[in-house]
């Protein structure tokens, strides 16, 4: 049965598919449209309700990456854009998930292993994979799959 976060997870992945913004660009998307569209930031600061120099500022603030959301999107407007806010994952969400379920089976695994190992127990071979594979599977829906040992330990 597949559970609603995997299905969740799919459906971003279709989105996401492809999906290719490009980078910013050097001096940011301000600058970028606004010499594009030929305006000085005089006549931006002027859509905007500001002074040549804030525009200024606001340009650099969002070459530096330190502009605020809020006035990005202002000046998007006064430019007739629209702010995308999007979070590109580098791999398929799935994949994120499958490996850090993957990881977490295998560290629980190997804590049994080396108790096995200490009371001179070896496990057959495969059955540590198959074990891992297993385990793997279950926690890819469960709680806490990005904690560490500690916040795990307490559940």
């Amino acid at each position: 049965m597949t559970s609603t976060r995997r299905t969740a997870r799919r459906r971003l992945d279709q989105r996401l598919v492809g999906l290719d913004l490009g980078q910013r660009p050097p001096r940011g998307w301000i600058r970028a449209i606004r010499e594009a569209l030929g305006m000085t930031t005089g006549e931006l600061g002027q859509r905007m309700g500001l002074t040549q120099s804030r525009v200024s500022q606001l340009e650099r603030s969002e070459e530096h990456g330190s502009i605020r959301l809020d006035t990005l999107e202002r000046a998007a407007r006064a430019l007739n854009c629209q702010v995308r806010y999007v979070f590109v994952p580098n791999e398929p969400l799935e994949d994120m998930v499958q490996r850090q379920a993957r990881l977490r089976a295998q560290a629980e695994v190997d804590v049994v292993t080396h108790t096995m190992a200490l009371e001179d127990q070896v496990p057959e071979p495969g059955v540590i994979d198959s074990q891992v594979e297993e385990l793997a599977e279950r926690f890819v829906d469960g709680r806490h799959l990005w904690a560490g040992p500690k916040a795990r330990a307490g559940r």
